[in-house]
């Protein structure tokens, strides 16, 4: 069955078998996060269309030589990135750039004028970008809804957290984060890459982009667009969401004349579009249907019989529930549906820096959705975008996720239990007085 029917099929099961309200099931296709990765399908169409992401690998990457330091430079700089602005539309942006630079690079290692292409430099390149993008949800609250969410569950307690200390605590691991990426995919795939030279590739990009000349008409609006839909995520606010926004993407390069209609409809990975939003579904029946709250109840019992009831081994257990829920569910929804349970708990344990240490444990948790391509939008982008250039097809397969996921997965783990926990949390510390006024207002609620 193709990815994106198996999609559908969530749908079609919710209103078979009666299990959500007929309205509920529409919002999970036609709420602001379909509309939000509708709209960047689109921007990645329109920025290959113009031409505009081989400028942008010529800005990035255009400077490096070989292999080890462009693969490095990759990793570090999209986790910083990813921590500040949006990923999902970095990973849009950068999925045809690292198409392209395949394709210069396996061009220039083929002979007699017929392309050798390198499946294991095809993936090795597409998942070091989305793995890295994935890896920045840390760094910053501007890196994703999830972050924000704890934020505001901290803010009922009265112990709001502002911008910088979040980054106190996040970005320290962040470039870490963004190694272990690089590392991890070298000693993945490096004995079954052919091409082991990415120079050529990036110098056909940097010739055809001084080919181009000055960016051309279409370039500057499609530019433009990237710009302006970058300002209304980062100022909208929550009136305008992330959707609408990201739907400027489907109209702007038509009303501009910068690239025609259909092959915006034509170059959208449907496939990717239909399996996020049947995702959605899911998610929405696992918190509708109570099996989501089930489960974290479940895991909270099996914690309590293994003494992990308080300080580093609730954060261990939770963080660990979080990271595995978020792959099967939103990033966003996993925090929403945690966030209530785990705050109190945090407080009845009594330990300083509560509720801060365990809610941060379980927001950075959902950055780590490697081994399901339903886990978040970038595995989605990435699938649908992540095209050989000559052909069309499909770079990665949906099972490739689990098979080159999962172990990036535990060691991300590994990171924020032994790193942030044992580490950083003690070097930067945590406020006096926040536990006792997060307690107070529990208190104050239960009378």
């Amino acid at each position: 069955i193709p990815i994106g029917l198996t999609g559908i099929l969530m749908p079609i099961l919710a209103y078979f078998l009666h299990l959500l309200p007929t309205n509920m099931i529409g919002q999970t296709f036609a709420g602001d996060a379909p509309m939000f990765l509708l709209g960047v399908l689109a921007m990645g169409v329109a920025v290959v269309d113009v031409g505009l992401h081989k400028r942008l690998a010529s800005w990035l990457l255009g400077w490096t030589r070989g292999f080890l330091v462009p693969v490095f430079v990759l990793c570090i700089s999209m986790s910083v990135v990813g921590s500040f602005i949006s990923a999902h539309a970095m990973c849009a942006f950068m999925t045809p750039v690292m198409a392209a630079v395949y394709f210069g690079a396996v061009s220039a290692n083929s002979k007699g004028g017929k392309i050798e292409h390198d499946p294991a430099l095809a993936k090795f390149l597409m998942f070091a970008l989305c793995f890295s993008l994935n890896v920045g949800g840390v760094g910053s609250p501007a890196a994703g809804g999830r972050n924000v969410i704890m934020m505001g569950f901290w803010s009922e307690y009265k112990v709001p957290m502002d911008f910088f200390t979040w980054m106190k605590y996040g970005m320290p691991i962040v470039p870490l984060l963004g190694i272990i990426v690089a590392l991890y995919m070298l000693a993945l795939f490096k004995r079954n890459i052919k091409t082991r030279d990415l120079t050529p590739g990036l110098a056909a990009i940097k010739d055809e982009t001084k080919r181009m000349g000055k960016m051309s008409y279409p370039e500057y609006v499609t530019f433009g667009m990237l710009i302006l839909i970058l300002i209304l995520w980062i100022v909208g606010g929550e009136e305008m969401g992330l959707g609408g926004p990201a739907l400027l993407a489907l109209l702007i390069p038509v009303l501009f004349k910068t690239t025609d209609w259909k092959k915006i409809l034509g170059g959208i990975s449907w496939d990717a579009w239909f399996m996020y939003c049947g995702a959605l579904t899911l998610g929405a029946l696992l918190k509708e249907s109570g099996a989501a709250m089930w489960l974290a109840q479940s895991f909270l019992k099996i914690l309590s019989h293994v003494d992990m009831n308080q300080g580093y081994g609730l954060w261990v257990g939770l963080s660990g529930l979080s990271g595995l829920m978020t792959n099967f569910m939103s990033d966003a929804g996993t925090t929403a549906l945690l966030g209530p349970i785990v705050i109190p708990m945090g407080i009845m344990t009594g330990v300083q820096g509560e509720p801060w240490a365990v809610g941060l444990g379980v927001a950075f948790a959902t950055s780590f959705a490697h081994f399901l391509i339903v886990g978040t939008p970038n595995n989605a982008i990435v699938y649908g975008l992540g095209t050989y250039p000559d052909s069309g097809e499909k770079m990665i397969h949906p099972m490739d996720f689990i098979k080159y996921g999962f172990v990036l997965f535990l060691l991300s783990m590994a990171v924020i239990w032994v790193v942030e926990f044992l580490v950083v949390y003690k070097i930067v510390g945590f406020p006096e007085g926040i536990l006792e006024t997060a307690r107070s207002v529990m208190d104050a609620g239960m009378k």
